[in-house]
């Protein structure tokens, strides 16, 4: 991993602080270094520190049973951990680090003073706080109303990202393998090995190395629509 400056100028939450208050900030804080695979965070842990991340790429993940589902990725100037922070009650999901990581460990004390005195920081946090509410209740919908092939569709979708170069045309990029496609998606790896298959014979999709093209979003944006308003 490169050497990473120790500060959260970094970090979108903290834009319009001041040197001075940044400073302030930033002295509550302790960094920490976690390894590719390393688990920052055990779902249901104790503890209410926030965390912010500087460097690497990390991934929350919940159990229901002995199934662990991907709810999202975090990256770089992305933050952690609020929800236990503002109501100091376990936590609801567990922190994986993808790659190498570096942290910023804040207390919840910190965290709170920070969003009372920044109107702006306050702004942010409710922002995303909005986001999730919104985003857990449309996997909720997904995962009551959709077929696992088109939650899998809608995920695809999700995950794509406009290709470099070529105007129209979405990329996965780089590829979740198909058992990290079925923990997102509340399947298993094989059924979706499966209909893989079937949207690259129907040329909706083709898989190459370090991607996976969506050739016609459109139209598998308008197949997910109708599955939802059968």
């Amino acid at each position: 991993m490169p050497q990473v400056t120790r500060t959260l100028a970094q970090i979108p939450l903290f834009r319009t602080l001041d040197q001075q208050q940044l400073q302030r900030v930033e002295s509550s804080c302790a960094w920490r270094r976690v390894a590719a695979k390393e688990w920052v965070l055990d779902h249901d842990a104790e503890g209410t520190d926030v965390f912010f991340v500087l460097h690497g790429h990390l991934r929350v993940v919940i159990s229901v049973g002995s199934r662990e589902t991907i709810l999202r990725d975090l990256q770089a100037g992305e933050y952690f951990g609020e929800l236990a922070a503002l109501d100091l009650k376990p936590r609801t999901g567990g922190i994986v680090a993808i790659t190498d990581s570096m942290l910023a460990r804040m207390p919840a004390a910190a965290f709170r003073r920070a969003i009372h005195e920044h109107p702006d920081v306050c702004d942010q946090v409710l922002a995303v706080l909005v986001g999730q509410i919104r985003m857990l209740a449309n996997r909720a919908s997904e995962t009551s109303g959709l077929s696992m092939k088109h939650r899998l569709w809608a995920e695809l979708l999700r995950l794509a990202r406009p290709a470099q170069g070529t105007s129209g045309l979405l990329v996965v990029s780089p590829p979740p393998t198909h058992s990290e496609l079925a923990a997102r998606v509340s399947g298993n790896r094989e059924a979706v090995t499966r209909e893989l298959g079937v949207l690259e014979r129907a040329a909706l999709i083709t898989r190459r190395r370090g991607a996976i093209e969506l050739l016609d979003a459109n139209r598998l944006r308008r197949m997910v629509d109708d599955a939802a308003d059968d």
